[in-house]
């Protein structure tokens, strides 16, 4: 029972669930809590699925003559049957699989991000140039500004971060917009974005073609732009902002970096008239989130957990 019921979780919290909340209109008028939402709910998918395949696999786990556990085969065929036995000693192959498979693709997508942020970087130090101006915006260490007509802004998040501008973006912003821009990028590394962006990214690739899907991560690489955006409001305004959005619609970031156009920008700049949740709302799906990642867990796992003390604890 306890299989199935992780089971169905899987299968919900990675399916139906994320189609959902994907084809959702209120997580742009919430994303903090829509992003809660979407991180418990990966959690909770990715734990319910090793769970299902570690609960059959410990079928192979029976009580011996001392009451601990044996692992002898043909005790277990001859108790399971060969086609169970099968079964599930494939299961807990297949699961070990993926869990290496998870583990390599964390490690792949952190060490090939951070390599291109760094080779980027690198290149924008030597491209870039100062710009003389009296305003302490424009002075900060860690901004770049590179001779460019196409009006760019982006950030390269790390501890040697950057935000990188261009002539193009100096000159057709004004600047209440130059500090919506500014705001944006800076949000974003404040917050580290980036790290949220890669666990999704990794959860994705890890997955074979045919079963994932890009709903998760393409919610939530807009849903921290808004984050970000609710920033540059904060600094100088919603008209502002709407207009550097538009302005910088054409451009896109590198990969590594986070640009404040190229994304959405046609929602986004619809919701800047748009009334926000209130924090009742939000209150419930933090609530949400706690419980979807909690209450199966706990409600399935204390049985499963109990029969593994009793089998290697209890005599």
């Amino acid at each position: 029972m306890s299989a199935v019921i992780f089971g169905v979780l899987a299968l919900l919290l990675s399916g139906p669930v994320p189609m959902w909340l994907a084809a959702s209109r209120w997580p742009i008028h919430a994303p903090r809590a829509a992003l809660v939402l979407w991180q418990s709910i990966a959690l909770a998918a990715v734990l319910s699925a090793f769970s299902c395949g570690l609960v059959i696999a410990s079928r192979l786990l029976a009580p011996g003559a001392d009451g601990r556990p044996t692992t002898d085969p043909l005790t277990e065929i001859h108790r399971l049957g060969l086609l169970a036995w099968i079964t599930s000693v494939l299961v807990f192959a297949l699961t070990v699989v993926i869990g290496a498979r998870l583990i390599t693709t964390v490690v792949q997508v952190a060490v090939r991000t951070r390599r291109r942020r760094a080779r980027h970087r690198t290149v924008v130090d030597v491209l870039s140039h100062v710009v003389e101006r009296s305003d302490p915006r424009m002075t900060a260490n860690d901004l770049r500004v590179l001779a460019v007509d196409e009006p760019l802004a982006y950030c390269l998040p790390g501890l040697r971060h950057r935000v990188v501008l261009s002539h193009g973006t100096l000159a057709q912003l004004s600047d209440a917009e130059l500090t919506a821009v500014l705001a944006h990028e800076r949000a974003h590394l404040r917050a580290r974005h980036d790290l949220v962006l890669e666990a999704f990214t990794a959860v994705h690739h890890a997955f074979p073609r045919l079963v994932r899907s890009t709903s998760a991560l393409d919610s939530v690489g807009l849903l921290v732009e808004l984050l970000a955006d609710d920033r540059a409001v904060s600094a100088a305004g919603p008209r502002p902002l709407a207009r550097a959005l538009v302005t910088c619609s054409k451009t896109s970031a590198p990969h590594g970096a986070l640009a404040v156009g190229g994304t959405a920008t046609l929602v986004r700049v619809e919701r800047l008239g748009a009334p926000r949740s209130g924090r009742l709302f939000d209150t419930g799906i933090y609530l949400l989130a706690g419980a979807i990642l909690v209450v199966p867990t706990v409600a399935v796992a204390v049985p499963w957990l109990t029969e593994l003390d009793r089998l290697f604890f209890r005599h």
